[in-house]
């Protein structure tokens, strides 16, 4: 079997989504890989955003991967270096027995995981923008035989493109309206460029390039001591340097600054992944930023004894710009903020994204993370308490409680900043996964959120772990460790309104004062207005001025609800009803990177009426 992918996923696989425990296996020729890109053997297929594989991915020259990707959200699961050569057969077996995932390479079992999220799929095959031969394909049972016959069919996936009916909800909403990004202009605009490596992107975003269509072909990793010297270079600064996380006192972190720039889009058209990097749009105007994942941007903090005060490492910080628009994009657990908007930027939507705590699979970025301070305790002065009888947390303990992501977006960084009152930001459609505060956290200016999701079941049911006890000592001892519940804030005047939403287990869903409410300067002004919102099981529907509302802000006195500067929002947008909103933004097209398989024609669209 041959078979080539171009501008989508290439996916073929068999069709009982039934089969539970079974390992499927092929021998695999990678003729291009076509820069670091991923040719996947993959079991417990459900369809393109729901499978698990075992990955051969020519990245640091080869590396072997056993990965998932539940909801659209892609995990690897355990990893290895592997020398991979482009006209060589690789005998590749990805075998799943309960929770237990073996990835085979030539015979030999190269990697181990243990996961739950699937528990039953197809088998299949699947490449990106590489060029690979596929050969004698088996689905075997546990004990080896080649019982389940692999009657393999071009998958019906990717879907046809949505009509334009369908697109339309995609379309371009909020502050950001009239964003034009770098246009739609053809890859052989001298404009257009492909970033296959960390020397393309420093070429791409230096200040003056004049590029305004930037197509991330693969996934890339741009710590500062993995990139080339070539590309240490504006852009790219070096960052804070880790302290405690394995893999990033390896890689470094670097510092990517966008300056200056009018009309500029960054998209991937496969849902490529970012890492090691903290990006820094400044002066710019008409941007926007599709499909892409963040990921790896987070260590256990020691030196602040658990404030997260050192490294201020965000994903996206977007500072003195107008019209930013992110879509569609994944981020993960982070030191700092994940999308941070300050000194008076305006015109910012974030949409259809999802921000996602770590999940605390076996070689998760937090499990990794602790492993290393299991393994030499005295090292941590902090980790080492918290194991000690004083406290008497557990490893597994210390993984679920630092699992969820402490800062969502902050928008105004600075108090009582004049610029303050410019901000506007819209959230919509945003999938918010086990993130303590700020979704967002506003001084000042405006804020718009509507059909968002704050999922905290995770996070709610990890703080139960700490009992009373163990938050007096760790406080005795002056360190910080625990599971902050807050979710929609307004402070110093700002307003925040927050509308057809789900809220789930968060202790105190909106804030109107963040330093002290005796004093109305740092009050804000927010409301809910047909918000479903649910705390240990008991379920409210309704708005925060409704009778006995729990959404009813807190801990200052009330501000009637107004918006700054204007009577009504300044945009049309459609409200969907919430009841169905979290399924809706956890299916395969929902929120979050590689959700939607389109022509890159549509990334560079903002409107698809009338397509």
């Amino acid at each position: 079997m041959y078979y080539q992918s171009s501008t989508t996923e290439g996916r073929t696989s068999s069709c009982d989504m039934s089969w539970p425990d079974y390992a499927v296996e092929a021998d695999v020729n990678i003729v291009d890989f076509k820069g670091s890109t991923r040719t996947y053997v993959t079991g417990r297929y459900l369809n393109g955003n729901n499978f698990y594989a075992a990955s051969l991915y020519n990245s640091n020259e080869g590396t072997l991967e056993i990965r998932k990707k539940v909801a659209g959200s892609t995990t690897t699961l355990a990893s290895k270096s592997f020398p991979l050569n482009t006209g060589t057969w690789y005998k590749v077996k990805l075998e799943m027995s309960e929770n237990t995932i073996n990835m085979y390479v030539n015979g030999t079992l190269e990697l181990s995981a243990s996961d739950s999220s699937l528990t039953a799929g197809a088998a299949g095959l699947l490449t990106f923008k590489s060029i690979a031969m596929f050969d004698n394909v088996k689905v075997l049972d546990t004990n080896g035989d080649s019982t389940i016959p692999p009657v393999l069919e071009p998958d019906p996936e990717p879907e046809p493109e949505p009509t334009p009916e369908q697109d339309s909800e995609y379309n371009l909403a909020g502050f950001s309206e009239g964003n034009t990004g770098g246009g739609s202009i053809s890859e052989t605009d001298s404009q257009y460029i492909k970033v296959y490596d960390a020397e393309d992107l420093a070429k791409a975003l230096k200040k003056g390039s004049k590029y305004k269509v930037i197509e991330i072909m693969n996934d890339l990793d741009l710590g500062w001591n993995e990139i080339p010297v070539a590309a240490r270079t504006s852009p790219f600064s070096s960052h804070n340097s880790a302290l405690t996380h394995p893999v990033l006192i390896k890689t470094g972190i670097s510092k990517v600054t966008i300056d200056s720039f009018d009309g500029l889009t960054i998209f991937s058209n496969n849902g490529a992944t970012i890492k090691h990097a903290a990006f820094t749009f400044k002066k710019s105007s008409n941007v926007i930023v599709r499909n892409l994942e963040f990921d790896e941007l987070w260590e256990w903090d020691e030196s602040t004894k658990g404030n997260y005060d050192k490294n201020d490492w965000d994903y996206i910080t977007i500072e003195n710009s107008k019209k930013v628009w992110i879509d569609h994009c994944t981020f993960h657990k982070s030191y700092d903020g994940l999308v941070d908007v300050k000194k008076g930027s305006s015109g910012v939507t974030i949409s259809w994204s999802s921000f996602l705590g770590d999940d605390r699979s076996s070689n998760s970025w937090v499990t990794q993370q602790i492993n290393a301070m299991e393994a030499n305790k005295s090292s941590f002065p902090m980790y080492e308490y918290l194991r000690s009888s004083s406290v008497g947390l557990s490893k597994d303990d210390i993984i679920a409680i630092a699992s969820s992501q402490k800062k969502g977006h902050l928008i105004g960084a600075t108090e009582f900043a004049v610029d303050n009152a410019a901000l506007e930001v819209t959230l919509h459609h945003n999938y918010y996964q086990d993130i303590q505060d700020r979704m967002p956290r506003l001084r000042g200016g405006k804020a718009h959120a509507y059909n968002i999701v704050m999922d905290n079941e995770g996070a709610r049911n990890a703080k139960k772990r700490l009992t009373s006890t163990m938050d007096k000592a760790i406080s005795r001892k002056g360190y910080h460790f625990g599971v902050t519940s807050n979710g929609a804030i307004s402070t110093e005047g700002g307003s925040v309104l927050l509308e057809n939403s789900v809220i789930i287990d968060v202790l105190n869903p909106l804030r109107n004062n963040q330093a002290d409410a005796n004093n109305k300067q740092y009050t804000g002004k927010i409301a809910a207005i047909d918000t479903i919102y649910s705390l240990d099981g008991t379920t409210f529907r309704g708005n925060s001025d409704s009778a006995n509302s729990p959404l009813s802000p807190i801990p200052a006195s009330i501000q009637s609800f107004a918006w700054n500067g204007f009577t009504s929002l300044p945009y049309s947008y459609t409200a969907d009803d919430p009841t169905n909103l979290k399924a809706r933004l956890t299916a395969s097209n929902g929120a979050g990177s590689g959700s939607l398989f389109w022509s890159k024609e549509n990334w560079l669209g903002t409107s698809y009426t009338g397509y």
